[in-house]
């Protein structure tokens, strides 16, 4: 990886100091070059703008040393990922705070949280857990969580194959256990600075382990859908709505979260929470909700 980047950075110097096009003002020259070296985008863009207003007639020659810079710092970033392992370049948060549940438990508890994904050239990666847990007088009314996996292959730009593994726990819903697996196609609708929106689908075969009736083998169809919206640079709104359909019993849910930053590398999230299963054993409701407000931290 060393070498990698000493090779980035001599093609680096070289774009800059030996453009294709005239010579730079040496002033102009010394001034992107200190830009440069502090590695720093938004400031070699700026400097860039003062330099183009300042000598109007090299605006050309400046914008082909931005352009040069950016090129090189995308090579570098491209050539990273793909000497990257597994277990490398992993991005995450993790959460901790309380929950206030609806339907089949009114409960107030602790709820934790942990997020990772990672970005390759062809491969995207998600892994989520989350559990919520609530004990009064000796008893618990609370004892939910679920963990799941999805790596995404890029077929195109925007166009991808899913794959998702998922394990649940929730007795206060009617089940101890429950596997899902699926696969299928996903599709990026949005893609820009400020929001994204993904939607997937595919079949998904369901294990449900029930608290009171014999487990079940169900094959389902999947569809889902996950947005992003940057609101504000501090403030992100997400949502995600996954639906499974079988002739047994079907399951619909949404999870909506707005996640203030605080400074650095901490935010302040509130989420709600929907779920409704449309058979579940007797003497249960069909839908819960839980609210969360959780401390987040990133990494």
């Amino acid at each position: 990886m060393k070498n990698i980047l000493k090779i980035s950075c001599c093609a680096l110097a070289i774009g800059v100091c030996f453009p294709a096009s005239a010579a730079l003002p040496p002033e102009v020259q010394a001034m992107l070059d200190t830009a440069i070296a502090k590695g720093d985008k938004a400031k070699l863009e700026a400097v860039a703008e003062i330099a183009k207003a300042t000598y109007p007639q090299d605006e050309a020659e400046i914008a082909a040393v931005v352009a040069s810079y950016n090129a090189q710092q995308a090579a570098a970033a491209e050539e990273h990922k793909r000497q990257a392992g597994f277990f490398d370049n992993w991005k995450g948060t993790g959460e901790a705070g309380g929950f206030i549940t609806t339907g089949n438990s009114s409960t107030k508890g602790v709820s934790a949280g942990l997020s990772l994904n990672k970005e390759g050239i062809d491969w995207r990666h998600k892994i989520r857990v989350q559990a919520d847990y609530q004990r009064a007088d000796g008893e618990t009314t609370r004892n939910q969580w679920m963990a799941s996996y999805e790596p995404n292959y890029q077929l195109s730009h925007n166009l991808y194959a899913y794959g998702l593994g998922m394990v649940e726990r929730d007795k206060f819903q009617g089940f101890s256990n429950r596997l899902t697996a699926s696969g299928g196609l996903g599709y990026r609708v949005i893609d820009n600075d400020s929001m994204t929106l993904d939607v997937k689908a595919g079949p998904a075969w369901r294990r449900t382990k029930w608290t009171v009736e014999p487990a079940t083998e169900t094959l389902n169809g999947l569809l889902g859908a996950d947005f992003l919206w940057h609101v504000t640079p501090t403030i992100d709104f997400t949502n995600g709505t996954q639906m499974l359909w079988a002739s047994d019993n079907s399951t619909y849910s949404n999870v909506s979260a707005l996640t203030a930053n605080l400074g650095g590398a901490l935010s302040a999230r509130l989420s709600y929470s929907w779920r409704r299963e449309t058979s579940p054993p007797a003497g249960l409701k069909k839908t819960d909700t839980i609210t969360r407000a959780t401390l987040v931290y990133g990494f």
